[in-house]
């Protein structure tokens, strides 16, 4: 045992540095891994966790290089690095309080929560820099009491409340989605959370009162030889690798997402091809037999009454007919991307869509005339190649940026949009969805043009006229 607690107090140093370098490293991947258009709350929740990460790592690497720096600088400069190493502490367990009631906000629970992660703070800096000064003269009792004090009333209360409160979400919100391994690595998070609470909220520096006189960081050191930054390391560690892998729901999201985009352009497609069919095949024959059948009913009513009669039904049915296949034609040709906004809007709409901005970053120039105004047909057309356009980018451009451009060109719309991603192969085959841009573009009387740019991404360029022909 003496040896064991000999070895951790030459290494003091080693420790705290390891200790700090994996909450850092929490709250790092955290931030790269932001998705602040993801539809899932817990990407909302995970800045307040990520600021934890960020705050209690710089706060344990203060253990560290503060007694160093005490070599050099003046006592006073010190005392002040002292002050503000406690509040590092007690606002790194304050954000952690906050992921916790923000994981408990949108499922209706612990509202009474909302003030306790701002409030608690505030009311422990009160007490440490007013009463406590005069109750505890001696500066590093105060900077004990005042660090367990953080520990007890803000730090444990937070850790149980993020623990709770993933565990409710993941069952809540995560376990809906079938992504057994995810859920997992989030129970894995909750447990650490909740040994974190203990081991970080339980054991402050030795003070001389009840709990911490008697169960603190001195007393855990004196009975395991381990001091207790080496259990709190081995828990962050835990908490980092399962939050880590738990990250993979913003990719399952994405990739579902992705995959919702393909089903929907499907559908589109196949009910824009079923209203062509029956408009060029179905009503035209219809409506030819029609005029066949009004002509017969025109030759027998001089001959036979009844006839003509059977044949003016027949006409009225063959006329209903048409009617009703007119009637599904409309239906099957509204489009989903039509909003019936001026058609600026509409673009700015299309560009603001979360569906697109959860994966790339979608920009939009617009050079229109105020005056200039579009007929429902053609936008509802515009729209939808546009839908298709950004849909290609998402699916197969691997790209992060996209440039949407809208100008009014000697009396012609010219509409751009431009990725950053790795551009068309050379033998690409032309699938439905680009003949149905093109066919599209054909239908409001343009031209539509794809260029690839030399693996600097690709530019798919609408041309048509303003006026509906």
């Amino acid at each position: 045992m003496d040896f064991i607690r000999h070895l951790f107090v030459l290494n003091h140093d080693v420790i705290y540095f390891a200790y700090g370098l994996v909450f850092f490293i929490l709250g790092l991947a955290i931030a790269l891994q932001s998705r602040s258009y993801s539809r899932l709350d817990l990407a909302r929740s995970l800045k307040w966790l990520a600021a934890f990460g960020f705050t209690h790592g710089l706060n344990e690497w203060g253990d560290l290089f503060i007694p160093i720096q005490a070599n050099y600088l003046h006592p006073k400069t010190i005392e002040i690095l002292h002050y503000f190493h406690l509040l590092l502490l007690s606002s790194s367990f304050a954000f952690l309080f906050e992921f916790g009631v923000a994981l408990l906000n949108p499922l209706g629970r612990a509202r009474w929560l909302r003030a306790f992660p701002a409030g608690l703070p505030a009311a422990w800096l009160l007490f440490i820099y007013f009463p406590l000064p005069s109750l505890v003269p001696d500066f590093g009792t105060w900077h004990n009491t005042a660090n367990a004090l953080a520990r007890y009333f803000i730090g444990l209360p937070g850790g149980l409340i993020a623990a709770y409160g993933l565990r409710q979400h993941t069952y809540r919100r995560i376990v809906p989605l079938n992504v057994p391994h995810i859920v997992r690595m989030l129970r894995v998070a909750g447990v650490m959370l909740f040994l974190y609470a203990l081991f970080g909220g339980l054991l402050p520096p030795a003070i001389p009162f009840f709990p911490g006189n008697m169960v603190n960081a001195d007393t855990l050191q004196a009975a395991v030889g381990a001091p207790a930054p080496v259990f709190r390391s081995i828990i962050g560690l835990g908490l980092a690798i399962a939050i880590i892998r738990a990250l993979e729901v913003f990719d399952v999201e994405t990739e579902r997402m992705i995959e919702s985009m393909e089903q929907q352009q499907i559908l589109i497609a196949e009910r824009n091809r079923l209203a062509r069919e029956l408009h060029d095949g179905a009503i035209q024959k219809v409506y030819t037999a029609g005029l066949l059948v009004e002509s017969a009913q025109k030759l027998a009513s001089s001959t036979d009454d009844l006839l003509s009669r059977r044949l003016e039904k027949a006409e009225n049915v063959l006329n209903d007919a048409i009617s009703d296949l007119r009637r599904n034609l409309s239906e099957l040709q509204v489009s989903s991307a039509s909003t019936g906004d001026p058609f600026p809007l509409a673009l700015q709409k299309l560009a603001q869509d979360p569906r697109f901005l959860s994966l790339i970053d979608v920009s939009l120039e617009i050079d229109l005339p105020g005056s200039a105004t579009i007929a429902q047909i053609q936008e509802d057309h515009i729209l939808a190649i546009l839908n298709e356009a950004l849909s290609n980018v998402v699916r197969h451009a691997h790209a992060d940026k996209v440039k949407i451009t809208a100008r009014s060109i000697e009396g012609r719309l010219h509409l751009s949009v431009r990725d950053n991603g790795i551009g068309i192969p050379a033998n690409v085959e032309a699938g439905y969805g680009l003949r149905n841009m093109r066919d599209r573009a054909r239908l409001l009387g343009g031209s539509l043009e794809i260029d690839n740019l030399d693996g600097r991404g690709t530019e798919v360029l609408l041309d048509i006229p303003w006026k509906n022909e």
